[in-house]
C-alpha cells in the first residue's frame, strides 16, 4: 500500500532523471549561466534576490535564469509544476551554478554533472526546528520509504549559513559533509545595515496605512505549522480586541504569515490589526518593527541583529516538540520571555519587561558576521575568489 501511494512520486523520478540525461547528452554546460530557483514564491526574493543582484552588479557577464513557481495542489496546479520541473531539468543541465533556498525535489532524483555546482542558501538563520533529514520518524518528516526513491537534500555543492555553531545541524539536516557548509552568513541580513533603505521602507509603510504614523510597531511573524504547502483558516492566538484596548493608542499591531499560509486570516477586524499580505518583505517589516512576536519561526535570528525586543507566544509548545522538535532546549535558548496568554503578553508590553540584554549575545553566538556583507562573501566564494 505504501508502495503504491509513492508510485506517482518514483514516476516524476524516473522521468525528471531521464529528462536531465537528455539534456545532458545534447546540451554543454554553460559556464557563464547561473540558475535561481525556488518553489517558496512567484518571484525573486530573500536570499536568492540578494545574490542575483551581486552577480547583476559585479558579474554582468552571467547569464542569470529564474525559476520562480510556488506549488498548487490543484489538478492543473499539479500539471503545470510537472511541466516547470521538466524545465528545471534543462537549467539543472547545462547551469554552472544552480541555486537553491529550500527543499527542491529535481535536485534530489537526478545525477548532477561534474561540471555544475548546486548551492544551498537555505531560507533560515541560525538553527532552531529540526528539519531535513533530522525529522525522521517525526510526523513532520519524510518516510523511510520516501527516502529510499528520493534522496532529500543530496547533490548539493556548497551551503552556506550564519555560523559556525550551527554547521552540525545542518550537515545533520543535509547528511552532508560539515567541510562543505560555510559559515559566511545570510544575504537577506545585509539589509539590516542599509539604513537608508529601511528609512525608505518606513515611508512607504506610512503612505499605504497613514494611521500607523506615530505609532510604535508590533509584528506578529508565526512559523508555517503543517506539512503540505498551505495552512488555512489561521486564527490570531490572542485577544486583539483587549490588546487594542490596553495598548492600541501606542501601538498597531502588524501580521506577516509565512510564505505557505494562505492570505485568509481570521481575526475580529479594529484599527489596531494590519494584516501585511504584499508590498513588503519580511526584512523590510522587521527593519521598521518596534517589538516582534513569534513563535517558532526562526525570523527572530535575523531580528536579534537589530538588538530590539523580542516576545515568544508560545501556546502549543509540547505539541510542536512532539510534532517536529528542536535542535536546541527551546525555553533556555530564546532570548525573550516566553508567554502563552494575551493578559500576559499585555503586561510585557506596557511594563517593557524584555530580557534584552540577552538579545546582543544570542546575535553574537548564531551570526560570526555582522558587517552587512554576506553576499559578497558567498559570491566570492561561489566563484572561488576567496579561499
Amino acid at each position: 500500500m505504501k508502495q503504491l501511494r509513492l508510485l506517482p512520486t518514483i514516476l516524476v523520478k524516473y522521468g525528471l532523471r531521464a529528462a536531465h540525461g537528455i539534456f545532458s547528452l545534447i546540451f554543454k554546460v554553460k559556464d557563464q549561466k547561473i540558475t535561481f530557483a525556488s518553489y517558496r514564491s512567484n518571484e525573486l526574493k530573500d536570499n536568492l534576490y540578494y545574490v542575483s543582484e551581486e552577480f547583476k552588479e559585479k558579474h554582468p557577464s552571467y547569464n542569470r535564469v529564474y525559476l520562480l513557481r510556488k506549488f498548487d495542489s490543484s489538478t492543473i496546479g499539479k500539471m503545470k509544476y510537472l511541466i516547470h520541473l521538466l524545465k528545471s531539468c534543462f537549467h539543472i543541465a547545462t547551469s554552472r551554478y544552480f541555486i537553491i533556498d529550500d527543499y527542491y525535489f529535481p535536485i534530489y532524483v537526478i545525477k548532477p554533472r561534474k561540471q555544475a555546482e548546486i548551492i544551498q542558501l537555505w531560507h533560515s538563520s541560525g538553527a532552531l526546528k529540526k528539519f531535513g533529514l533530522s525529522t525522521v520518524g517525526k510526523p513532520f518528516g519524510p518516510s523511510s520509504q520516501y527516502l529510499k526513491h528520493v534522496s532529500i537534500h543530496g547533490n548539493y555543492s556548497k551551503a552556506y549559513v550564519s555560523s559556525r555553531e550551527v554547521i552540525p545541524y545542518f550537515a545533520e539536516a543535509f547528511g552532508m559533509e560539515k567541510e562543505k557548509i560555510k559559515p559566511l552568513g545570510v544575504p537577506r541580513t545585509d539589509y539590516f545595515y542599509m539604513e537608508d533603505l529601511i528609512e525608505h521602507a518606513r515611508e512607504r509603510l506610512y503612505k499605504w496605512y497613514p494611521s500607523l504614523f506615530n505609532k510604535k510597531l508590533i509584528l506578529y511573524a508565526p512559523t508555517f505549522r503543517g506539512k503540505s504547502h498551505y495552512q488555512d483558516n489561521f486564527e490570531l492566538p490572542f485577544d486583539t480586541a483587549a490588546m487594542e484596548s490596553a495598548i492600541g493608542k501606542e501601538y498597531a499591531l502588524l501580521v506577516h504569515l509565512h510564505p505557505y499560509m494562505k492570505s485568509e486570516l481570521n481575526y475580529e477586524e479594529n484599527s489596531f490589526v494590519y494584516n501585511i499580505e504584499e508590498g513588503f518583505t519580511i526584512q523590510e517589516l522587521l527593519g521598521v518593527t518596534d517589538i516582534l512576536i513569534t513563535d517558532y519561526s526562526t525570523v527572530f535570528f535575523d531580528y536579534s541583529l537589530l538588538n530590539r525586543p523580542i516576545i515568544f507566544y508560545s501556546n502549543d509548545l509540547e505539541d510542536y516538540k512532539n510534532e517536529r522538535d528542536f535542535y536546541y532546549d527551546y525555553e533556555a535558548l530564546i532570548p525573550g520571555p516566553i508567554i502563552s496568554n494575551t493578559d500576559a503578553l499585555i503586561n510585557i508590553i506596557q511594563n517593557n519587561d524584555f530580557k534584552s540584554h540577552d538579545i546582543e549575545n544570542f546575535a553574537n553566538r548564531f551570526f560570526d558576521y555582522q558587517d552587512g556583507f554576506a553576499t559578497q562573501r558567498i559570491v566570492s566564494d561561489i566563484l572561488q575568489k576567496t579561499k
